[in-house]
């Protein structure tokens, strides 16, 4: 019911900067939370950031002062501008979407929906 699509990901020299987007479509009426989450290999799946259709965000320590998420609740978009990335940010990042309502007599489902991952790797 929900799709999900990132891009923005790629290659990029530590202290550089990237933007990932995330557009989500389907059969849906509202999406409450919308986040990023990254997988380093060999480690387990973590949040770097969610955001609440009313603005509230949730960041995690390790990102907080050079990550920013924000969303586009119009177009159901939600991004990550990544800046003074370092090579431990190296990861395959992931879009979520979580307390949806598929229509507007619905409750709000708490379900994850996640995005194909997007590749962002910082190396010199």
């Amino acid at each position: 019911q929900v799709q999900l699509v990132e891009s923005g990901g790629g290659l990029v020299q530590p202290g550089g900067s990237l933007r990932l987007s995330c557009a989500a479509s389907g059969r849906f009426f509202s999406i409450n939370v919308l986040g990023w989450y990254r997988q380093a290999p060999g480690k387990q799946r973590e949040l770097v950031a969610t955001i609440t259709s009313s603005g509230s965000t949730n960041v995690a320590d390790s990102v907080k002062g050079r990550f920013t998420i924000s969303r586009d609740n119009a177009e159901n978009t939600v991004y990550l501008q990544m800046n003074s990335l370092k090579p431990e940010d190296t990861a395959v990042y992931y879009c979520n979407a979580k307390w949806v309502r598929l229509a507007p007599w619905a409750p709000w489902a708490e379900r994850d929906y996640w995005g194909q991952g997007t590749q962002v790797t910082v190396s010199s």
